[in-house]
């Protein structure tokens, strides 16, 4: 999987920077984003691959072929990681969007990447679906992206409470992006969040709350937003 060269970098560094990598997969030239932190980082998610709460040393964000059709999704992001030259336990999500048209935002020191497709989108508790558990109908032709995947970066350590609570506050602020684009939904069927917090150091404080109206919680919720609604206008309405 080779990399492109990452773009010039300007003003204040990153915390959260990945590399744009690109590779031909059955034809298709599709794209990812490696972020690679390296140790002393702990992250939460819900990805396939690396998911729960563990330290971890990279996340892939990686664009797959409309119609996705592979039964092991997390083999083959372990995969990808290695062929990029990613290292140790690492955190892979994937999508069908094209992840080069991401968004990205901080706030006070916190900082989200966000991709969305939003094709396939719908509110979570959607009547028909509580009521028959039936899954949608099928339709014929590969699947449109459906997926919007968020990482986030904070240089402070939470605990392991406050690690679900900014899931549960990122959660929050991409429904609210969603809703402030004019999307009638609350996101996709597979919607994924990662969110990475510094190891705890000797010392250091820990910080037990990341809900909205947290120190933390709040940069994290508008940076979310900021990243989501960057990464939403060229798929909002396909």
């Amino acid at each position: 999987m080779p990399a492109l060269l990452p773009p010039p970098r300007t003003g204040a560094a990153r915390l959260l920077d990945p590399e744009h990598l690109t590779r031909v997969e059955d034809g298709e030239r599709l794209h990812a984003l490696l972020w690679r932190p390296g140790p002393g980082w702990r992250m939460v998610s819900s990805a396939v691959l690396g998911g729960g709460i563990a330290e971890r040393a990279w996340v892939l964000n990686a664009q797959v072929a409309h119609g996705y059709r592979r039964t092991d999704p997390a083999r083959h992001l372990a995969g990808l990681a290695r062929a990029a030259g990613a290292r140790g336990p690492g955190v892979g999500l994937m999508t069908a969007a094209d992840v080069s048209a991401h968004g990205r935002a901080r706030d006070g020191g916190a900082e989200a990447v966000a991709t969305a497709g939003v094709s396939v989108r719908g509110w979570a508790a959607a009547p028909q679906q509580c009521a028959t558990g039936a899954a949608p109908p099928r339709t014929t032709g590969p699947a449109p992206p459906g997926t919007v995947n968020i990482v986030v970066a904070l240089p402070v350590a939470l605990s392991d409470a406050a690690l679900v609570n900014a899931v549960m506050t990122a959660t929050e602020a991409k429904v609210q992006a969603l809703l402030d684009a004019g999307l009638d939904c609350s996101g996709t069927p597979t919607d994924a969040v990662c969110v990475a917090a510094r190891a705890p150091r000797d010392g250091a404080d820990v910080h037990a709350f990341a809900g909205p109206r947290s120190e933390w919680g709040a940069r994290l919720a508008r940076a979310v937003h900021r990243a989501v609604r960057a990464a939403l206008p060229a798929v909002a309405h396909s």
